[in-house]
């Protein structure tokens, strides 16, 4: 199939890789300009090299809603567009281009999790799966007709990491299916529900700030969800931020003032937490690992040599 290819970072670079391989035709490749945006520096293959490989003319935009793009999109006739981290939104007058139209593929269980950072999100909100889904581009963002979704579950000890690599393998196979589905004449589609979408935006620092008042399970769920190569989760202690790589429930229930430093636990350190601190009926946030500003890192016991003292949010 002739395809016009949009796509950004490791996702998109993946879903090209395999395009190519597949013996699609590929004759432009649309991708976002480099940036310093600490989310887009991580899994950052460049989708701009692999075309330069295959000797494919690549066209650099934040946005592809311009008259030189629907120039080159009426000039090239393409049978379909497919984007992969794609990062903004595409207008129907641009699709609407392509013979089949336009699909996306997203690394989240559509129409929950549109938007940024899907991975991040669902580990934080505690999701017991995640996955891959391949969807067309209509008006509105990340709602189109379902084509494919595959389906990964989220182990206890699962980073936002190990999920990455679980997903990414998908997004040639997914990619791939879709394609060759809308080249069968295939048009009964999966519509998505509106009224179930969830859209979230992308993170900053100010999203990993560890909040104490939340529960334990909570704060886990944001450490596994920031874990390296990701902006890691963070807390003040005396002053000096600390970054917490590995953390978990304590044993028993901890009562107090949240973020108290309360016993030693295993190599970790448990720390009051929760809405319900005061009264006692919450677990503490056992701190196993730890990393500081100065970049050397210690077990939880090693950090904290002395009980009492509070880790807080802000300096």
């Amino acid at each position: 199939m002739r395809i016009v290819f949009m796509g950004y970072q490791t996702w998109g670079h993946r879903v090209l890789e395999q395009l190519l391989t597949a013996g699609h035709e590929i004759p432009l490749v649309i991708t976002h300009p480099a940036s310093d945006h600490v989310y887009e520096t991580i899994w950052n293959d460049s989708v701009v090299a692999l075309a330069e490989r295959h000797g494919i003319p690549v066209l650099e935009r934040a946005y592809a809603n311009d008259d030189e793009v629907a120039a080159l999109l009426r000039e090239l006739r393409p049978e379909l567009l497919v984007s992969s981290d794609w990062r903004t939104w595409v207008a129907p007058e641009i699709y609407s281009l392509a013979q089949h139209g336009a699909i996306n593929v997203h690394d989240a269980l559509l129409p929950r999790y549109g938007g940024f950072a899907p991975l991040n999100w669902a580990l934080i909100n505690g999701e017991s799966e995640v996955g891959v889904t391949a969807h067309f581009m209509n008006e509105h963002f990340d709602l189109g007709d379902i084509l494919v979704q595959k389906r990964v579950p989220v182990d206890d000890k699962d980073t936002v990491t190990d999920l990455f690599h679980k997903t990414i393998d998908l997004f040639g196979p997914v990619t791939l299916e879709a394609v060759d589905q809308i080249a069968s004449g295939r048009t009964d589609w999966t519509k998505q529900d509106p009224s179930q979408a969830t859209f979230f935006h992308k993170r900053s620092v100010e999203d990993s700030r560890i909040d104490w008042t939340c529960s334990a399970q909570e704060i886990v769920n944001l450490v596994r969800a920031q874990v390296d190569p990701y902006p890691n989760a963070f807390a003040y202690f005396k002053g000096e931020r600390i970054r917490i790589l590995a953390a978990s429930v304590s044993s028993q229930r901890l009562g107090g003032t949240a973020g108290r430093v309360f016993r030693p636990e295993g190599e970790g350190v448990a720390v009051v937490c929760g809405p319900g601190a005061r009264k006692g009926t919450e677990y503490g946030l056992v701190i196993d690992r730890l990393r500081t500003d100065s970049g050397e890192e210690y077990r939880g016991v090693d950090f904290f040599a002395r009980m009492g003292g509070y880790v807080t949010s802000r300096a």
